[in-house]
């Protein structure tokens, strides 16, 4: 089957807190074909940054793991899907509400699916327990 994107990259890295401004830095690079703005290029890597903390803190919490990055492009749309092999989220609907933490000893604040949500014009997530979490963000460069 043909591909049917433009251009696409995959990145993998373990899940150490020092990889996160990797992972940021490394999609920006590519989102930049796509000629964003300073506030895009931001709100993207706020979002990256956001999805991969959650990786490291809450789905492998204090062991290591496999973050796998990928970034498709089509048009002026760059999708990033960000997964890991962590223990899951129980309930996605909680976990997407505003202030809501299950690490407040950590003073986690809570926001990180909001803030994914509000940076970028699409957010999907799908979860199961024991097996992973899969983050697909998308972006319009306009």
């Amino acid at each position: 089957m043909e591909n049917v994107y433009e251009n696409e990259m995959k990145l993998e890295f373990s899940s150490k807190s020092e990889n996160e401004a990797f992972a940021r830095i490394t999609v920006a690079s590519f989102a930049s074909q796509l000629d964003p703005t300073i506030e895009q290029i931001s709100d993207i890597k706020t979002a990256v940054s956001e999805a991969v903390t959650n990786c490291i803190i809450h789905g492998y919490e204090n062991k290591t793991g496999q973050i796998k990055v990928e970034c498709k492009i089509q048009g002026k749309t760059i999708e990033i899907i960000i997964i890991d092999n962590g223990k899951g989220i129980k309930d996605i609907e909680k976990a997407k509400e505003p202030l809501y933490t299950t690490k407040p000893e950590l003073e986690r604040s809570g926001m990180g699916f909001t803030i994914m949500e509000s940076f970028m014009d699409e957010l999907k997530i799908e979860s199961v327990e024991e097996v992973g979490t899969k983050i697909k963000m998308k972006k319009i460069i306009t």
